[in-house]
């Protein structure tokens, strides 16, 4: 009946803290406890399955790395303006991966990295719908995301 009793019991708690201690509070306090409880379950993502962890540290540090870089080429656009030819724009790059875990942790890898961010994703035809800051080559830009990021990250998880 109660998927998280702790979490029931902090927010009881809290409810009471907030709005004082009477019995109408504690009533109301629990059936709010309660069904926050029952959301949380039916939010409960999978446990992640890891195929090969020994590759997380290689990632982390490709990762890292692209983060310093974008921060450096971000400051220099800020800094000295775009070049010409350079334009921001909107990518949509198709991906393989089909797994959940995978694909949030390509939803922060790529919103994490200054310059890029993750809009959309269509499980339809599995493709991410980007913003990127400095677009020369889309191609170039798809070309990374594959086989820097969703190449690891389906040895990783899938």
């Amino acid at each position: 009946m109660l998927p998280y009793p702790l979490l029931t019991l902090s927010l009881i708690i809290m409810w009471m803290l907030l709005n004082g201690f009477t019995l109408g509070h504690f009533v109301l306090g629990a059936v709010v406890a309660v069904f926050a409880s029952w959301s949380m379950a039916s939010l409960r993502p999978d446990k992640p399955k890891l195929r090969k962890w020994h590759l997380l540290p290689k990632l982390f540090g490709i990762v890292l790395y692209d983060i310093v870089r974008s921060n450096l080429a971000v400051a220099s656009v800020i800094l000295k303006g775009r070049p010409e030819g350079h334009t921001s724009g909107f990518l949509a790059v198709p991906l393989e991966m089909e797994d959940r875990t995978a694909l949030a942790f390509l939803a922060i890898i790529l919103t994490s990295t200054p310059g890029s961010a993750w809009l959309e994703y269509d499980s339809g035809d599995r493709t991410v719908l980007l913003h990127v800051l400095d677009v020369i080559d889309e191609d170039q830009w798809i070309e990374m995301i594959k086989s820097r990021y969703e190449k690891l990250l389906m040895e990783i998880f899938e």
